[in-house]
Formats: structure tokens, sequence, C-alpha cells
């Protein structure tokens, strides 16, 4: 999920391509009928000049608010499995792909080179060992790279260095990256659940410490600075500084599987489930599938 300059909200979907929601109605845009690139839009983001850019199961698309104009391998990009990307600082865009990391300056992809994962004593590895899952850029200005089974990876501008489970992470296969408010790296990891880094040591959150699932697929910190986690099967889980509380069916959260996480500009907090959306305004959930959502946002008649 991402919220543009605008205010609009946009969903990306597993297989019906993107939505837009402006507080009124939802338009969808697929591949079929305005040429995004891929049915799974996995990660998006904004560039100075209000274009909008897409991660997609087939490459990466680029929204002038008119048309799609698509990227994919023929053009330089690495792989067209495309699960994350990032605008760092110079204006310059980072694509994770199924075969790694493509840089790309406005005009020419240029392949970064992340070693590729060893995955033979992984037998739970079902991806790419070249996968890259998330991309960011923290306040120093390093670029960190979670990748499928190697760890997570810091670019300094002129070197890498490896954080593995040698190091103290809590598990090699790394699908989630913030920087908090504070300076300090959290991990959402597959299988090892979430951890911190505060630039010297690893303070891992798993089941133990009353985190549902080891298994986290996302991280968001809201404009309180609490730290979320959507995690496989266990909801979202809540992290004060102090206590982690999660929240599930219980509570309202009627789809345990949370794969993102988004603070709109009115402070109400959108959860991307295996089972639509829910919005939580602090004290309910309110969900919205893809059938409920053109009866009650707005139809669109160029709906899937």
């Amino acid at each position: 999920m991402f919220q543009d300059k605008a205010g609009n909200i946009w969903f990306g979907t597993e297989t019906d391509g993107v939505c837009r929601y402006d507080g009124r109605s939802l338009i969808y845009f697929t591949p079929q009928v305005d040429g995004l690139s891929g049915t799974a839009v996995r990660d998006m983001a904004q560039d100075e000049r209000g274009d909008l850019w897409f991660a997609t199961r087939g490459g990466v698309s680029r929204y002038d608010g008119t048309t799609f104009i698509r990227f994919k391998t023929t053009d330089g990009l690495a792989n067209d499995q495309v699960w994350s990307l990032l605008l760092d600082r110079t204006g310059a865009f980072w694509f994770g792909t199924e075969g790694g990391v493509s840089r790309f300056n406005g005009k020419i992809f240029t392949t970064f080179p992340i070693p590729a994962a060893d995955l033979i004593q992984s037998p739970r590895a079902d991806q790419s060992s070249k996968l890259i899952y998330s991309i960011i850029q923290d306040k120093a200005g390093h670029i960190w790279f979670g990748s499928n089974g190697g760890g997570v990876y810091r670019y300094d501008g002129s070197s890498l260095t490896n954080f593995s489970e040698k190091e103290g992470l809590c598990n090699n296969f790394v699908q989630s990256i913030i920087e908090d408010r504070a300076g300090n790296l959290w991990f959402g990891t597959r299988f090892g659940g979430l951890c911190k880094y505060d630039g010297t040591a690893f303070t891992r959150f798993t089941r133990k410490e009353g985190l549902t699932k080891d298994s986290v697929w996302t991280l968001y910190q809201d404009q309180a600075g609490i730290i979320w986690a959507g995690t496989a099967g266990g909801g979202a889980c809540r992290y004060d500084g102090k206590t982690l509380t999660c929240y599930g069916e219980k509570d309202g959260l009627g789809n345990l599987y949370v794969q993102s996480i988004l603070e709109d500009t009115n402070g109400q907090l959108w959860f991307g489930t295996s089972g639509g959306v829910y919005r939580f305004n602090g004290k309910t959930f309110t969900n919205f599938t893809k059938e409920d959502a053109l009866r009650q946002l707005g139809d669109h008649p160029e709906a899937p």
C-alpha cells in the first residue's frame, strides 16, 4: 500500500493489478486494460515529478497520471519478477528482483552485485537464491538489502557488509526492513521473527517474547513511534518499546496473513491481508474485500 502526494491510497494486489482510492471511489489499473507490467504489484514509490513506480510480477511500471511505461529484462532489468524498489536521495532507483539488484539512473539499468545465497543448506527456501525482498536507505545514506537466505547487506557507497545469523541476525531470510526514528534498524524475517539492530547488537523478538508467529512479512512505524509487524498467520503485532501487543480475529482482524501496513494522513492504519484490506481507527477494524470495496467505496465499470 502507498499514499501519494495527492492523498490517494494505492493498493497493490496479487492478481488484479493496482487500485487507487481517492476517499470516495476505486479505480483499477490492470495489464489488460491500462498497460501495467504485471498483475501482482509488490512495491510502490513516487518520484519528484509525481510519477508513480510499481514493482510487479512482469517488470517495472512508471505511471505519469495518464500512461504506463514498462521496463523489462529487454531494457536491462535483471529479472521481470520484481519484489522491491527504492528511490534513493540522488534520484536513482534500485530494484530488487529474483535475478538480483538493478540500479536505474533514468536512462540505463546497471546490475548491482549482491552475492547469491547458499540455499543448499536451507531446505525451506522456495525462491531464487538471488531474490531481494526489501531495500531501504538509512539516515546515514547507507542502502540495505534483505535477501532470500543470505541475510542482509549494507552498502556504504563503496563496499558491501553482510550481516547474517553468525553476527546475531535472527534469520537469513529477510523479508522487510525499516529504520526507526532513533536510528535502529528492524528486520522482519521468514523463519526467525523480528530483530532490532542498534548498530552494535541485535535484539530478537520471537514467539517467546510474545510475537504470534515467527514469520514476519512486513514492518511499519506509525506517527506515534509504534513499530508494527505483519505476520504470516499471526495477525498484526505492535511494539511500543516495552510491550508486544498482537491483534487477531478476536479483535476484529479477520485475516491473520498481513502483507502490508500503512498509516494515512488522517492517522488511520490500513492492513493489507490475504482477505482484503482492514482499516483500523485505534479501536475497531473495518474490512473491505474486493466485492465490498466496489459496493461500499464506489463502483467502477473497468474493475476486474
